[in-house]
């Protein structure tokens, strides 16, 4: 095995969800995996069969710590949800294959909050993908429904893919372009 601190060996089986595709594997304890990027909690690992998304809840299974997800954020008076604190949920969700969040990428077109008959709170948020076709996009949206239930008052969530209007690079704001080298 190579020296590298991104070099590891899986301490157990896991479940990631293959690059491009999206589609779920099972990696097996022992398989060796370089960790390309970690962002928002995830990880991207490279195996000598391709590329894969790891999610946080598996970290210790590449020697890494699991991450408290704890939201620290406040309901407003009334007990709905702090939009901020969904915003900043939002901001923790990456593409795995672009190092810039799906609000700063413009990926995320609406959200809104709403009181529930239950008295509780739902978020609903619409959000489109680079690209038409992208396997990944229901992973990306799984991942911001969860990070969104972590919000304190929140208690449903969805997240749903649209493709109107299409995405384009002007959507990406200044802080994703000038990550992306754009500006």
């Amino acid at each position: 095995m190579s020296t590298d601190q991104r070099d590891r060996l899986l301490s157990r089986d896991v479940t990631a969800s293959q690059i491009p595709s999206g589609e779920k594997h099972a990696l097996a304890a022992g398989t060796q995996v370089f960790i390309h990027q970690v962002l928002g909690g995830s990880y991207t690992v490279q195996t000598d069969t391709g590329l894969y998304r790891l999610d946080g809840k598996d970290a210790d299974a590449i020697g890494e710590q699991v991450a408290d997800q704890q939201v620290k954020a406040d309901t407003l008076a009334d007990g709905s949800p702090d939009p901020e604190a969904v915003w900043a949920q939002l901001r923790q969700v990456f593409d795995p294959e672009i190092p810039v969040n799906i609000v700063d990428l413009g990926l995320v077109y609406t959200m809104d909050i709403s009181k529930q008959d239950d008295g509780g709170h739902r978020v609903d948020v619409q959000m489109t993908l680079t690209a038409p076709g992208c396997g990944m996009g229901p992973v990306i949206a799984e991942d911001a429904k969860g990070k969104i239930l972590l919000v304190p008052g929140v208690s449903a969530a969805d997240v749903r893919i649209t493709w109107d209007p299409p995405w384009n690079q002007s959507m990406i704001s200044e802080e994703g372009k000038m990550k992306l080298g754009l500006i």
